[in-house]
Order: structure tokens, then sequence, then C-alpha cells
């Protein structure tokens, strides 16, 4: 048996582990340098409340692959869950994504669908034609009530840099919609497991060919006593910032619990910039099918990740574009490891996306199990 490690313990490396376990090909040693599995999908019940928490941010998952949902669900219960996020403006609270209810009730006014299409199509700048980064985006098609309110400031915030210097491609996350659909998903299968995230990955590492080694670092310099490694962690650590550091984003949260119900939703968006966090989240309106008397609350804050902090998702301004090229140029010089996941792609992934991702290498690295010369230096190759 060929002896393999897979770094992080989250689903890109719990997943890959799982399908190479049981070809009964491979011998997988799991490393991670936290306490526990499932990386930033970790959840935990709280001593307290006996609330269930996502301790690293709200995770509900979504997916409109089929093979996906019926692969995570094989590994443990998921109830139906649909994220209806709140805005809180300068004036009032809203409905997210943006539909006609928003429209609505922050125009003071009662259009049907038709309508309000060309209302809003009225608002959006005409002259901007090819929208250059985000702020154009928002203005060519929303006008500059709508991104005031709703996107600047919270751009401003969660990212730390000028909506002018966003490419205009994410605010294509979060579409305008002309009906009262406020499911923030669009995707066909969503929902929260049961017993949180952690439950699933630790069912997905429970094979007889998986070991699983936690706050046990694993750096280049351990792969000569492997055949292959799978590594998910950031992309320039694994290279000890030889060329510098990609910069990643980092939250921090603000835990505080209250009696009853605190803000009657599971996420509320604070959009004012004058406002610090991002975002409140009430986490037991995440499992609603629970009932508990207390609350518990995290105030979310974005900065950029200091080489103490946790990263969350990349930044990926020009200069860190320009910086990636030359990490995936050493990365495509290394002999034995193929780079995974979010931080080791340097991309902005969502869970069923790594999931699909290490379901599909893994069908390709089963079907050239005898030539590893096939197999990939990146499991997508970043751009």
């Amino acid at each position: 048996m060929k002896r393999i490690a897979v770094v992080g313990a989250g689903f890109a490396g719990a997943v890959l582990a799982r399908e190479l376990a049981e070809s009964g090909e491979f011998r997988v040693d799991v490393y991670d340098q936290r306490s526990h599995v499932a990386g930033n999908c970790h959840t935990e019940r709280d001593d307290k409340t006996g609330v269930m928490l996502h301790t690293y941010g709200p995770h509900i998952f979504n997916t409109s692959r089929e093979d996906v949902w019926d692969y995570v669900r094989k590994w443990g219960t998921f109830e139906p869950f649909v994220n209806r996020v709140k805005a809180h403006t300068a004036r009032g609270v809203f409905s997210l994504p943006i539909n006609l209810l928003t429209i609505n009730q922050f125009f003071g006014k009662s259009f049907n669908p038709r309508e309000a299409k060309q209302f809003v199509a009225n608002l959006g700048d005409a002259s901007i034609h090819e929208p250059s980064n985000l702020e154009e985006q928002a203005l060519k098609f929303l006008g500059q009530d709508l991104y005031q309110n709703f996107f600047r400031g919270y751009t401003l915030k969660q990212w730390g840099v000028d909506p002018t210097k966003l490419p205009a491609s994410i605010l294509q996350r979060l579409p305008i919609r002309f009906n009262y659909d406020d499911n923030y998903f669009n995707s066909r299968f969503q929902g929260i497991p049961t017993d949180g995230y952690t439950s699933i990955i630790k069912n997905i590492l429970k094979h007889p060919a998986i070991d699983v080694w936690l706050e046990r670092p694993f750096t280049s310099s351990d792969k000569i006593a492997y055949d292959w490694v799978f590594y998910s962690g950031p992309l320039d650590s694994w290279f000890n910032f030889h060329l510098g550091r990609l910069q990643y984003r980092s939250l921090v949260f603000e835990r505080f619990d209250e009696t009853g119900d605190y803000q009657g939703n599971a996420v509320v968006n604070y959009c004012d910039e004058a406002v610090p966090f991002t975002r409140i989240s009430e986490h037991k309106h995440f499992a609603p099918w629970e009932s508990h008397e207390s609350t518990v609350c995290f105030r979310e804050f974005s900065k950029l990740a200091e080489p103490d902090d946790i990263p969350y998702y990349p930044l990926r301004l020009a200069d860190d574009k320009e910086l990636l090229g030359k990490y995936v140029e050493l990365a495509d010089k290394e002999r034995g490891v193929t780079f995974i996941g979010r931080l080791a792609t340097y991309r902005y992934l969502d869970m069923h996306v790594v999931i699909a991702e290490s379901l599909d290498l893994a069908k390709l690295l089963l079907e050239n199990v005898g030539d590893s010369s096939a197999w990939p230096t990146f499991s997508v190759r970043p751009q």
C-alpha cells in the first residue's frame, strides 16, 4: 500500500482521504495543526447554553450537484435550512438579497415585478458600459441609493479596500431579484447537519486505513516519508513564504450571550460603514428544530490576516495574483505534492465546491493509480 499524507482535516482533505482509503490501495495519514477536525467548518455544543456553535462563522450547506448532496448525507442527517439574511442599514432593516420586497420597502412603493425592473433600470448609471470594478458594477445595475445603503460600507469592512479596487465579479454573487424570493442561495439542495459539521467529518475520517494526527503541523520537509502529499494549507506557507506573503482576509468574533431571542434571525448584515462589525450571527437560529432559552451571538469583524491569524479567504488583488503566479511556478516544480482546497489554490470556495473538487480529483487519481505521473499539481489550477 502506498503511504499518503493529507494535510488539513477540513472537507477538502477528509473527502479525498476517505476516497483513497476505500480503494484499498493507500494508507492515509491526515494531519491538522488544530486540536479538532473540520477546519473552519468546525461546530461544537456550547457548554453553557447547549446551542450548536459555528465556531468560525456561519456555514449553510448548499449545492445543486446531487452527487455532492447525496455524499454529505451518507455521513450524517441534514435538516432543511433556508438562509434568509437581513440587512441593517441607515434607512432601516431590509431583506437580502435585494428583492421585490426590499425595493418596495426601501422606496415606499408597491411595484409588481415588471414595474420594479423598469424602476431599477432607471436608477442605474447608463454612462457605465463595461464595469471595471465592483463599484461600477453596482452603480450600473443598482444606482447610487441601493449601492450606498447596501453595498459600499459592507464591502469596505469585509474586504478592507475601496470597492473600486475589487473586481466586478464579486457583486455577481448577490444578484438582485424581481420577486419576493429572499432565499440567500439559488441551490437546489440546502441544509445544516443535525449534529454539526464536525460530526460529519469525523464520520468521513472513520476508516481503518486512515490515521488522524491533530495538533501536528506538517511542512514540506516532512514529505520525504510519503509516496504523495495532498496539501490544503496556504500555498505560500508550503514554500515558507519564500517569495512573500499572499494576502488573505481573517475574521474576529466577539461573543455575547442573551436570554430569549436577540435578533429574530440567524444572520443580520450591518451595512453602514460607521458600524465596525460586518454582521451578527445568532447561532440557535441555525438549528430551528431545537429549543433553547438562552442565545449565543457573535459580532463578526473582518481584517487582513497577519502571520498568527487564521486565513479565511483570499484577497486576490492585482499584486496578489502576480505573486500567486510565481508560487504556481514553484509548485509545478514540486514532485509528489498536489495542492487542494481553498487556501492552497488561493480561491474563494464554498463547502460544496471543495467537496465536489475532492471527489472529482479522487476519481482521476484512482483511474491513474498505477501512474502517479498523471496526478496533477493542483486539484484545480488557480488563476
